[in-house]
């Protein structure tokens, strides 16, 4: 009576009054996005730093941030020269729009994994699905519109620099973080789509776990086959158990009244 109750409000209860800390994606167990949806840990669980860190999207989020780092301190520091006049120009080609692109896109991708970082230790901690629903389609479109940044900006300094003539750079000066620039910027496009991949494969898995039935299939035969096609094991169908409460073992049973033992004061018939 007490598995009917539970799978009865199970059964009663709507999407958004499931917790996200019910089974998920990536399976259940104790371990960091594991046990939950969207690939997160049970909600309301502790955050293990170490089993943060050695996430691929974690790691994937650090190295993006370092490449952005880098990108906009070489066009910042040395990307900007005075070539013989008063004003700065642009290493490459002299054209400011190179250089301010390279600039924002890497402010902006400073920023976004600083932001999502941060989400990461917090997202464990939602208990909505919603939430985290949310949170992963930002993540997708967020890291889809980035590799597409990065993609335009390598291809736009590669063809400026390529442009640039050996004149606009006296003693070489900003010609190795030119180089930079251009070489990061394309790192950068790999990360970026390792991390709007690991996006997508979340979005699928916490999609899928929203859909997926938690209650085990039983066949017509009322009893599951040892190699079914999704590998359960067989549920065995529970013994009959007569009146009396003490499961009986025998196979046959005589229907009552068919023996009737002779009294004193039965009637015996006449022979004759």
């Amino acid at each position: 009576m007490e598995d009917g109750g539970t799978t009865a409000a199970a059964a009663e209860a709507t999407p958004d009054q499931i917790s996200a800390g019910a089974g998920g994606a990536y399976g259940a167990g104790g371990a960091y996005g594991a046990g939950g949806a969207y690939g997160a840990g049970k909600a309301g669980g502790s955050v293990d730093p170490i089993a943060l860190v050695r996430q691929p999207h974690t790691i994937l989020r650090i190295i993006s941030w370092l490449f952005s780092i880098i990108v906009f301190g070489c066009i910042v520091n040395e990307g900007y020269i005075n070539a013989g006049s008063a004003s700065l120009k642009c290493v490459f080609n002299h054209d400011a729009n190179a250089c301010h692109y390279g600039v924002v896109v890497g402010v902006f991708a400073f920023l976004a994994c600083i932001a999502f970082l941060a989400l990461d230790v917090a997202f464990p901690q939602m208990s909505s699905i919603k939430d985290r629903k949310y949170v992963v389609i930002a993540d997708l479109v967020c890291s889809s519109v980035h590799t597409f940044l990065w993609f335009v900006g390598f291809c736009f300094l590669t063809n400026k620099w390529q442009a640039t003539p050996s004149e606009y750079l006296p003693r070489n000066i900003g010609r190795d973080s030119a180089q930079a620039a251009i070489a990061f910027s394309f790192f950068s496009i790999f990360s970026w789509s390792g991390i709007t991949f690991l996006a997508f494969h979340r979005y699928r898995l916490g999609v899928s776990a929203a859909f997926a039935s938690s209650f085990p299939q039983v066949p017509a035969g009322g009893q599951n086959d040892a190699g079914d096609m999704g590998g359960n094991k067989a549920i065995p169908i529970p013994p009959y158990i007569t009146g009396s409460g003490v499961e009986s073992s025998d196979t046959y049973h005589k229907p009552p009244f068919s023996e009737i033992v002779a009294g004193p004061d039965s009637f015996t018939p006449a022979t004759y």
